[in-house]
Order: C-alpha cells, then structure tokens, then sequence
C-alpha cells in the first residue's frame, strides 16, 4: 500500500494509491480524519490500515473524492519532519572507495556503524526544486538513497523485533555540498541546505515488502544512469542500526532514517560529475517508485 500527501485545487489532503497506482483516494473516503502524515503515523490502527487496503481496489466512481493522479499535486509525505534526520554514512562498500578517492586519503573499512544528522525545515516536494546555493558550492552532489520511517516509539528493541516498529519506506535525495561537508570536517552543514532533502513521491507501507528489503536502487542525471546498486548490499543493516540505535536513545514515531547512498554519485567520477541548474535527478528504488528533481538557482 502507498501513502501520500498532496494538494487538489489548493487543498491538503492525506490519500493512498489506488492499486494501478493512477488515483489518489483520500483517506476520508474511509472515516479517517488525520490532519497529516505524522499523525497516521503515530496513531492509525491495523483496523484502519485494513480499511484503506481494501478501498484501493474498488473504482473511483465508488471512492468519495477520488482524484486522477494526474489532477493532484504531490507534496512530500513527511512535509515537516519532527527531528532531523537520522542518516547512515558509507553504508555500501563501494561508495566508501569512491568517497576515500575523492577525499585522497587511504581507504579504510570502519568497524562501526557511521551516524549523521540532516536538518529539515521542509521537505522538497517529489518534482520540486533543488536549490544549487552557488553562492556556497560549486560541487553540489545527489545521493539516492532509502529511507524508513519508524511507526512507534523505539527502545531497547531487539533485532529479531526491528521489522515490528517500521512503518514504512520512501526515498531521500542527500542532497550535499561536498566542499562545505569537507571544509567544516563533518556533515551537518554541507548536508542541511535549505531545499536539500528532496523526499518521496509516496510511502510504501512496510508490509508491502520482505523484510529486510532487497530492493534495486538507482539514481539518473538528465537520463544517465549514475547509481545502480541493491539495498541488499548495505554494510550495516536496518536491524543493527535500529537495535543499536534505540539501546541509547528513543527513537519516536514518525523519525526517518536514511540508509545510505552506493556508488555512483558525482564526486566518483574522474572527473566529477556534480549538478548544476538544469539538471534534472531521478532516484529510483523498486516497489517505490521515481523521485524526480529539478535542480534550480
């Protein structure tokens, strides 16, 4: 089941997909009265997510406010995050290669898990626009990646419990100024742009999937395929990292996780390949669907 949030004639409206994935039924079309995601999120029961699994198979002519996808606006299912991001650095091998190329230094497999945060005041709709902030960088890089969404409230959760708290997935542009991200000696800045986090188009519920997903993921640059990889080569898995993760801190409803980026993003190449206004980048993760975006001034 896919879950989205978007705008008909102005209005906000939380739907989900019909199940050929060309109509976006509201979710009051069932009773259901949440005045955004994070708020299904944190309070939708299994009743209700039964309710709405069913309504994707009727017609629209059946399904009250029923509207073409083509008719709507897409808006990022999580407009507001209610905490940064939590994000995994140098989660597939061979990005970390191509990370310790570009940075001209040794490469090293690191024992543990790498851990950073991404500021978002909002995030950037599915079709919406990337700001290039030229003022800052000339070396503005995309990262695909996937991205979970916790479900309830995490703490000290054992590893074979982890795919009980996961609500769903989507995908996340990392969007990143590599030489901010180097100059200051971390993440957070190079990483936390206004209009950074490109998030989306929808997420697909978590058990709409095996568990964990091994899942194709893959980025485009104007048509060229950069990123061509699987979610079944992550270096630490989604059980170890929210296991580790919620043994030291709580990790509530609705927090997102981004997985990590492989190979393939501009800094890889020789020589690199970073964005500029106009280029159009797509992320691509099977059974999810294309998050696509403009880069802009």
């Amino acid at each position: 089941m896919k879950l989205l949030s978007y705008l008909v004639d102005r209005k906000k409206f939380i739907g989900v997909l019909n199940q050929d994935e060309t109509w976006a039924y509201p979710i009051s079309a069932v009773g259901m009265e949440y005045k955004d995601m994070k708020e299904l999120i944190r309070e939708i029961g299994r009743s209700e997510k039964e309710m709405l699994e069913f309504i994707t198979g009727r017609e629209p002519y059946k399904v009250p406010g029923a509207a073409p996808l083509h008719d709507i606006h897409l808006l990022a299912p999580i407009e507001e995050p209610d905490q940064d991001i939590i994000c995994l650095g140098i989660n597939y091998l061979e990005h970390a290669v191509e990370s310790a190329r570009f940075e001209k230094r040794a490469f090293k497999k690191e024992e543990h898990a790498i851990y950073f945060s991404k500021r978002v005041n909002r995030a950037v709709d599915p079709d919406g626009g990337i700001s290039s902030h030229r003022k800052l960088t000339r070396q503005l890089d995309y990262e695909a990646e996937l991205a979970l969404i916790i479900g309830r409230d995490a703490k000290d959760v054992a590893r074979e419990e982890v795919k009980d708290y996961i609500f769903g997935y989507t995908i996340m542009n990392d969007v990143s100024a590599r030489e901010v991200q180097t100059d200051h000696k971390q993440w957070y800045f190079g990483k936390s742009l206004d209009n950074f986090t490109p998030l989306g188009p929808w997420i697909l519920t978590a058990d709409a999937v095996e568990f964990p997903p091994k899942l194709a993921i893959q980025s485009r640059v104007n048509g060229e395929l950069r990123q061509d990889s699987n979610t079944g080569m992550f270096i630490n898995g989604i059980e170890d990292v929210i296991c580790e993760l919620s043994q030291g801190m709580t990790l509530k409803a609705g927090t997102i996780i981004a997985t990590g980026t492989p190979a393939g993003v501009g800094m890889g190449f020789t020589p690199p390949k970073f964005l500029v206004p106009g280029d159009v980048v797509e992320c691509i993760v099977e059974k999810i669907g294309t998050l696509r975006n403009t880069v802009v001034e």
